[in-house]
């Protein structure tokens, strides 16, 4: 006995991908969009804030920001949105959902790259400011902002934004193009 195709999350639909398959696309999208808000956020908003602060203010406000992002909910979706791109170019491997294929890869390796860039430039430059401790013990915050260099920082976030938008983007194409068609 078959099972009922709008019941069977594996079953191909008439364009090729299954329910299970569009659902992860969706979720991928979802969590790699709210990944973007932030970084955007971060580039628009919290950076240019922090900028115009003094010493003291700029290294206890970003160490906080920092403190409050590292949190479950928030590595969740960043690093989950990896999986979920991963899973959904897997997902779309079958013969009848390749059409979405390229938007996908090119999607993943747009959101490696937000994450490589985030472990090997965002973080240990997050890292060395925490280090220097509580600023009311730190005797030149002016040297450890400079050690900061919040300017890399501010580029480094600014190119994980456009390439966690992109991918963003790609992840909504791939699912208006090739969700659609059942």
């Amino acid at each position: 006995m078959t099972a009922h195709p709008s019941y069977d999350a594996l079953a191909p639909t008439a364009a090729g991908s299954s329910p299970l398959a569009d659902a992860v696309l969706v979720a991928a999208a979802m969590s790699t969009g709210i990944v973007t808000g932030v970084l955007f956020v971060y580039a628009n908003a919290v950076m240019p804030g922090l900028r115009r602060t003094d010493d003291r203010t700029f290294v206890g406000a970003f160490q906080s920001i920092d403190r409050a992002i590292v949190n479950p909910l928030f590595l969740t979706l960043f690093f989950g949105a990896l999986v979920l791109i991963a899973a959904s170019v897997a997902l779309h491997l079958g013969a009848g959902s390749r059409a979405a294929l390229p938007w996908l890869v090119a999607a993943l390796a747009l959101y490696l790259a937000v994450v490589v860039i985030t472990l090997a430039v965002n973080v240990p430059l997050n890292d060395g400011i925490k280090a220097a401790g509580d600023p009311d013990r730190i005797g030149d915050l002016a040297e450890v902002r400079r050690a900061f260099d919040e300017a890399r920082w501010a580029a480094w976030n600014l190119v994980r934004t456009l390439a966690s938008t992109a991918a963003f983007g790609l992840l909504v194409t791939a699912a208006l193009l090739y969700g659609h068609r059942k």
